[in-house]
């Protein structure tokens, strides 16, 4: 028997209520699990989860509104989620009435990113199934916005549950008694920055991790906007290791015993946050196992495109890599993670049926497409969008596969994925952060090329290899002259700019190559042989 509380309409009002949502119009005990989040786009045809739960980003019209409840009805769709304060004309509430679909006010100063993420995680949306699942003290396993209330029961107080960064994991109910600083912290689902760095220097947080008491924190002599009540935190430990820690806002220092039952609660967050851990992991690795055996394609690439709902969908693949000059830096395994899960939840907010996992150093994605269009264009804007959400201080690159038609055409989409992207990763990318495979073709072609003459062990002949050896045996640059020149299409002026000379001392150079290397300069067939043993079978041009 699954013991997990449903996630429904009324569980969501519950957790989130006053705090970030309000139910503005409809039925809150609707029967029936939500079935997923989605963002609503007015430029896509909808395509839903069951029963779920829409936010309705950008409106604001009350026409608007009365459309798109009736285009959800027609999806079975839970509710719709717009920025509050929401206008309740007769047409509305009217509308609401008709579908049933519930509308819902998001709070002025929430993110609708961070509304997504706490529903996701609250409603404990997973894309590789799910089965039964445990409870830990009568609570569900890795419940912990069900393990907040219950600790805000116990104490008689609200929490917040905070990981070692002070970010907010989950948080309990009444957080309207608490002062505006703790609503700013839930909103943010992080401590605001002027808050935490007051408690570093008073030393809090050294006084909190170092033992398992609990530390009461009372109001600063100099008043600290927002704060108007104390608090009382205890750490969340797992053995020697900190997971995170329980924050409540107080009004006087707890009792004995209530102390006692936050020191308790604080061993069964830790057995529920080492769940929580352990789930993730296995799940990533279900996930990873499904999406590297349906880009394997074969026999069982349809079974594993049907767990996410895949397929008979025509899917485009991505493939991104982090690009770094040591390939033994600790940190480059936990970054390739880190881009990996954070594609995944931007696919998730693009189409609720998209998959993404690392499979070695790849972080590839799976994202279903319409038939008609372009596809593959539809798919850059995704990727180049994702990438100027990770900003430069990661550099990641994207390769754009064909249209995959069914599971059989994965295997194909992949490697062309794989080839865009290893033109991206190498030299030759020019700056490019995404392409699809049609725009980097030939420069793919060359470093495949390049791979079939050095496994054959070849050098350069002829011309060129004369003019390698002159420049060895007497310091000269002829092969950075013929470069150039080849590069620049016999422009002198530009060729001579290229490599820093003056003009009349790269034509003197040209006609010393030429004789050198017995290369007749006018023959296009010796240009370009020249510019293919240049391009391929000579070592790269030092940088």
């Amino acid at each position: 028997m699954n013991l997990r509380p449903q996630a429904s309409l009324g569980r969501v009002l519950d957790d989130l209520g006053e705090t970030l949502l309000e139910l503005v119009a409809g039925q809150r005990d609707v029967a029936g699990d939500i079935g997923g989040v989605a963002i609503h786009d007015p430029l896509e045809e909808p395509v839903l989860p069951h029963h779920a739960l829409v936010l309705g980003v950008g409106l604001s019209e009350s026409d608007e509104v009365v459309r798109l409840l009736r285009a959800l009805a027609r999806h079975d769709a839970a509710g719709l989620v717009v920025r509050a304060p929401v206008v309740l004309t007769d047409e509305v509430t009217a509308a609401v009435e008709e579908t049933g679909v519930a509308l819902l006010g998001l709070t002025r100063g929430a993110s609708w990113a961070q509304l997504a993420a706490m529903l996701r995680s609250l409603l404990a949306e997973g894309d590789v199934g799910e089965g039964e699942q445990e409870t830990l003290a009568g609570l569900p396993s890795g419940d912990l916005f069900a393990v907040a209330n219950a600790i805000a029961a116990l104490i008689d107080a609200p929490v917040t549950i905070e990981d070692r960064r002070s970010r907010v994991l989950a948080f309990s109910g009444r957080q309207d008694e608490a002062d505006p600083s703790r609503v700013e912290t839930i909103l943010g689902r992080q401590v605001p920055e002027r808050f935490a760095r007051m408690l570093t220097e008073r030393g809090v947080f050294r006084e909190l991790y170092r033992s398992d008491a609990t530390v009461y924190f009372g109001l600063p002599e100099q008043a600290v906007d927002g704060l108007s009540l104390p608090r009382v935190a205890v750490a969340v430990r797992a053995g020697d290791e900190v997971l995170g820690s329980i924050w409540a806002a107080v009004r006087e220092p707890l009792s004995e015993d209530r102390e006692q039952a936050l020191r308790d609660a604080a061993r069964l967050v830790a057995l529920h946050m080492l769940r929580i851990r352990a789930g993730a992991d296995v799940e990533r690795r279900l996930r990873t196992d499904l999406v590297s055996t349906a880009l394997e394609g074969g026999a069982g690439a349809r079974e594993a495109l049907t767990r996410p709902g895949l397929a008979d969908q025509p899917v485009v693949v991505l493939a991104l890599a982090v690009l770094d000059e040591d390939e033994h830096d600790a940190g480059l395994a936990t970054e390739r993670q880190r881009i990996s899960d954070g594609l995944a939840m931007h696919l998730s907010a693009v189409h609720p049926r998209c998959a993404a996992a690392l499979v070695g150093d790849v972080a590839y994605g799976l994202v279903p497409v319409a038939r008609t269009g372009d596809p593959e264009q539809r798919a850059v804007r995704i990727a180049s969008d994702f990438l100027d959400r990770v900003g430069e201080r990661v550099r990641v690159v994207a390769g754009i596969g064909p249209v995959a038609q069914d599971g059989a055409g994965l295997a194909e989409a992949r490697a062309s994925a794989d080839r865009a992207l290893r033109v991206l990763r190498s030299e030759r990318a020019g700056g490019r952060r995404v392409a699809r495979l049609a725009d980097v073709h030939v420069e793919a072609l060359l470093l495949e090329l390049r791979d079939l003459v050095t496994a054959r062990g070849d050098r350069p002949t002829g011309p060129v290899a004369r003019l390698f050896a002159y420049d060895e045996e007497h310091g000269t640059r002829l092969v950075e002259t013929l470069r150039a020149w080849l590069d620049a299409f016999g422009d002198v002026i530009a060729a001579s700019a290229a490599v820093y000379v003056h003009p009349n001392t790269f034509r003197y150079r040209l006609r010393r190559l030429a004789e050198v290397g017995g290369i007749d300069l006018t023959d296009p067939e010796a240009r370009f042989a020249a510019m293919l043993q240049l391009r391929v079978v000579a070592p790269p041009r030092s940088v």
